[in-house]
């Protein structure tokens, strides 16, 4: 297998903190990614990993620091921006429009791309027509490399847990992203849907070339599928490199195992 070619740095986070009143959520966190690779961010609960993505992707504004995407840096980016940008995101909890179909969600990550106007998509006439034919051809060739062919029309309320989180990261592929940020999608699954699904992660990065950024608490998963590591603790990095470096960090080993608390 050819081995991967890590890009320059695509997204550099520099000295972020952030507060909810007198708690402090984030202090202080730096780090970068690089393009095309799969970079993990993990923590004990209440570490301050999904704020920093909600940093990222423009749900919070940080108090301190900036976040410089392709070059350009911003102190705060609203959460359409980013999406214009290429940073596409999914959550926790699943925002999935349940009475809808999988198709149909998966479609909704398209409506960036729309040009025509409104009169026209809803008519169906003119080039609103052509420009539907596309985006669901683009939805359809997400569905495959899903392979959730057999569910395309089933409401997304109906599937599976596992199936439904297939759906959430088709929504967000569906963007086209160039950075795709993931908040725990092997959260609530068993090993069979996690192995399913981190084939997806690492496909996504393979054969789109997508640069990953995820939070996961399954530690076997983030050292299998990460190509580095970055270690949140009490909203302070603690740690940050390659699998093996962050593995054999006192630090990292400390926080995880409770000694140093």
């Amino acid at each position: 297998m050819a081995t991967k070619k890590i890009g320059d740095v695509i997204l550099d986070v520099k000295n972020i903190s952030l507060s909810f009143g007198g708690v402090k959520a984030l202090t202080d966190i730096s780090f970068n990614v690089c393009e095309h690779e799969v970079r993990a961010i993990i923590g004990p609960n209440g570490a301050g990993k999904s704020s920093m993505l909600n940093c990222i992707n423009g749900v919070y504004t940080p108090q301190q620091g900036s976040i410089t995407f392709r070059g350009q840096s911003f102190h705060h980016m609203d959460s359409h921006q980013v999406a214009v940008m290429g940073i596409a995101r999914t959550f926790q909890s699943l925002a999935l429009f349940k009475g809808m179909s999988v198709i149909d969600n998966i479609m909704t990550g398209r409506n960036l791309k729309i040009k025509s106007n409104l009169l026209w998509q809803a008519l169906r006439i003119g080039p609103a027509q052509r420009e539907e034919e596309l985006h669901r051809e683009a939805v359809e060739h997400i569905i495959d490399f899903l392979e959730i062919q057999a569910h395309r029309k089933t409401p997304v309320g109906q599937l599976p847990y596992g199936l439904q989180k297939r759906v959430d990261l088709g929504r967000a592929l569906a963007m086209e992203p160039q950075v795709l940020l993931l908040d725990e999608p092997m959260a609530g699954m068993n090993v069979e849907e996690k192995q399913d699904m981190c084939r997806f992660v690492l496909d996504v990065n393979g054969e789109f070339g997508t640069t990953v950024v995820l939070i996961e608490h399954d530690m076997g998963v983030v050292m299998d599928i990460s190509d580095r590591v970055v270690v949140l603790d009490y909203g302070k990095k603690i740690g940050d490199g390659t699998p093996d470096e962050v593995r054999n960090n006192e630090e990292v080993i400390s926080a995880y195992l409770g000694t140093g608390h």
